[in-house]
């Protein structure tokens, strides 16, 4: 796209964002299905995945650059131990627009203290975004477009808008969102009350799912006005939103740990969902580079391949120098990088978090994390 009508899109957007948007990047996420390339102090988000130069984290951001104008409105939340990657990472970030959890207590808490800490600065009227650090988006301009009709529905209705990705396939490794009746229309988006979110449904539930053309898959990207947050996980989620009220960020650690989808989305009678279609994939595992990346290609090499008979098959490995030797193999994903070398069908990568558990178990291994 002419970068400068993409510019006057955005320009157009932030100017009718009022009151002021602030989008909140989540960025706390271990990606442990992309191990081993993603470790404890390198995860999934600080990774560049589709050949585009940027990591993950840096490509969130500069999507989100042109919505707001500048730095000084984008927000990120992390774990305290992955402050310091985020920093270099995003060296033009604020510092004051960086929180380091104590500890991670999944999405829910991460958004409770990130909505009191916006609120604190903008106002209660101000409308935050939280977006995953890890995501994929193909479509800026309609992703753009997207986020202007969830700023207006969330300002101008008070409603909690989530966005809905229409699914190309029935996977069992997102989560999905059912609509119900049609809510309001902006910008040419229609909006649907969302009935209900189911986290990861087996194949067959899947296939129903989108036999049915009422759900969407879950971006796990939501819009809202912070007071609306506020008074709704005070109601939904008070053992964790009035904790944080109350104590601040000390308490962090006896906070439950539950996500946010849980602790209010799948509660609160305020949830709208918005259909998006502009090209997304959370990159859930090692499957998703052979989505984005495979084209009438055999095999998705991202290393020196050297092969007999092999196909639909993914390989990486992170030193240029080393070289992968298959031999009639199929459909499987080989992943090389430093002392660790996996090898898992395709179908199964989803048990690679298994692995990582028995490798916690094993000190000698700890180094592997």
């Amino acid at each position: 796209m002419n970068c400068d009508r993409l510019q006057v899109i955005f320009s157009y957007l932030y100017d009718a964002m009022q009151p002021k948007f602030v989008p909140v990047i989540l960025a706390g996420g271990k990606g442990e299905r992309f191990w081993p390339l993603s470790r404890k102090h390198r995860p999934k988000q600080f990774l560049c995945l589709d050949g585009s130069g940027e990591s993950l984290i840096q490509a969130t951001a500069n999507r989100l650059l042109p919505i707001v104008g500048g730095w000084e409105d984008i927000w990120v939340i992390t774990s305290k131990l992955l402050e310091t990657g985020v920093q270099e990472q995003l060296p033009s970030l604020p510092a004051d627009n960086l929180l380091a959890e104590p500890e991670g207590r999944d999405t829910a808490a991460a958004v409770a203290w990130a909505s009191l800490e916006v609120a604190k600065r903008y106002g209660d009227d101000v409308i935050i975004g939280f977006f995953p650090a890890d995501a994929w988006i193909g479509d800026v301009e309609a992703f753009a477009r997207t986020i202007g009709s969830a700023v207006e529905l969330a300002h101008n209705q008070g409603a909690i808008v989530t966005l809905g990705i229409t699914p190309t396939f029935p996977s069992t490794g997102y989560g999905y969102i059912q609509q119900g009746a049609v809510s309001s229309q902006e910008r040419g988006l229609k909006t649907y009350q969302a009935l209900r979110f189911t986290e990861k449904p087996d194949l067959a539930t899947a296939k129903d799912f989108i036999a049915s053309g009422d759900y969407t898959w879950n971006s796990g990207i939501f819009i809202f006005t912070a007071k609306t947050a506020i008074a709704e996980l005070q109601i939904y989620a008070p053992e964790l939103m009035q904790l944080l009220i109350d104590k601040g960020v000390s308490i962090y650690p006896t906070l439950p740990k539950i996500s946010i989808d849980y602790a209010l989305m799948e509660k609160t009678k305020l949830t709208h969902v918005i259909p998006a279609d502009f090209g997304w994939d959370d990159l859930g595992d090692w499957n998703a580079i052979e989505r984005l990346l495979k084209g009438d290609s055999i095999n998705v090499e991202l290393a020196n391949h050297v092969c007999i008979d092999t196909q639909g098959s993914v390989l990486y490995a992170s030193n240029p120098d080393e070289v992968v030797v298959t031999i009639g193999l199929e459909d499987v994903v080989v992943v090389r990088d430093g002392d660790v070398t996996l090898i898992v069908a395709k179908d199964r990568t989803q048990e690679i978090k298994e692995v990582l558990g028995k490798i916690k178990e094993n000190r000698e291994l700890d180094r592997l994390l």
